[in-house]
């Protein structure tokens, strides 16, 4: 089979397409044939061995897994013994966490992973940029405590984990302000974002108004910059940099307020589901910068590094 493989960290240069051999379901596995995944910000961190200290899980000299991809839309090919729940032939979507081998034109994937029968109103490129994005926000804001009127912040609205968190937000019914850049304010707005902010024109610290939540989806700001911004017994959400890491190892509790980041992020088959049934009541979409062939894996890579995507990035394995 053609998957994307890379043996070396480096730039978006090092992925090659070569012809590997299709992997073999064990007992409670599926085979998926893919018919998309995506590119997103965990394979190309992991691809160019950045930052340092994370070659420790993905491996200190060269990478121990050569294919990456963990998002995947596709049909069961095969199943393992021991599997209930899908039959060869079914349309599923799913994510392959710590896994990866999405990039390719099968992967196998546990039946307890979230993996989820594909909603037949979605096509496969958009069910395959869904659960990367949904399932981190949709974890980070429960630790959070979302509910009902609450007024959120979501800075980085316009990315694969802003998105989901405006769509996420706004289904529970809480107010949100969205901030991203000048060119997604209609996006972010069409999700369900009350109010939005052009970070290009505007700084929300420095507003005046205070939020229960801000939720910092691409890991530019800090719980010290935000800290003015949230209401007594507010919470800040981090996703991304070195010192949200650190934040997520020991969470901060100071004058009333506290400190969110899931590590590691924790997945599960019923989140998954819920997700779907979110999407077929018509209240989550996936949201699709570009598409690309899979030959195209390095200019798609390319551009994701640009961080400047509007959603998400897929990879067309199956045209």
């Amino acid at each position: 089979m053609r998957a994307v493989v890379h043996d070396r960290y480096g730039p978006p240069d090092v992925l090659r397409l070569e012809e590997v051999a299709q992997p073999v379901p064990r007992d409670h596995e599926v085979l998926v044939r893919v018919h998309a995944t995506t590119v997103n910000r965990t394979d190309t961190g992991l691809r160019s061995g950045t930052p340092f200290a994370a070659r420790f899980v993905s491996g200190l000299r060269r990478p121990r897994r050569r294919i990456l991809g963990t998002e995947f839309a596709g049909e069961v090919a095969g199943a393992g013994a021991a599997v209930t729940e899908f039959q060869i032939g079914d349309r599923v979507f799913g994510l392959n966490p710590w896994r990866f081998g999405a990039h390719a034109e099968c992967v196998c994937v546990p039946e307890s992973a979230p993996i989820a029968h594909k909603p037949d109103e979605i096509t496969f490129d958009e069910a395959a940029a869904i659960y990367d994005g949904a399932l981190l926000a949709q974890m980070n804001l429960r630790r959070a405590g979302l509910r009902s009127g609450q007024r959120v912040l979501i800075y980085g609205a316009s990315g694969s984990i802003g998105t989901a968190a405006v769509q996420l937000t706004a289904a529970v019914g809480a107010h949100i302000t969205a901030v991203c850049n000048t060119r997604n304010l209609g996006v972010v707005k069409g999700l369900g974002a009350d109010e939005v902010i052009d970070y290009t024109e505007q700084d929300f610290t420095d507003n005046g108004h205070a939020y229960d939540i801000v939720f910092d989806a691409v890991g530019k700001h800090s719980f010290k910059r935000c800290r003015g911004s949230l209401r007594p017994g507010g919470v800040y959400i981090g996703t991304d940099g070195l010192r949200n890491v650190l934040m997520a190892l020991a969470p901060v509790h100071v004058s009333g307020l506290s400190t969110v980041m899931v590590i590691p992020p924790r997945y599960s088959r019923k989140d998954a589901v819920l997700i779907k049934e979110l999407i077929e009541a018509g209240r989550y979409r996936a949201v699709i910068d570009r598409s690309y062939p899979l030959e195209d894996v390095i200019e798609a890579t390319r551009y994701v590094e640009t961080e400047q995507k509007t959603g998400n990035v897929v990879l067309r394995v199956i045209e």
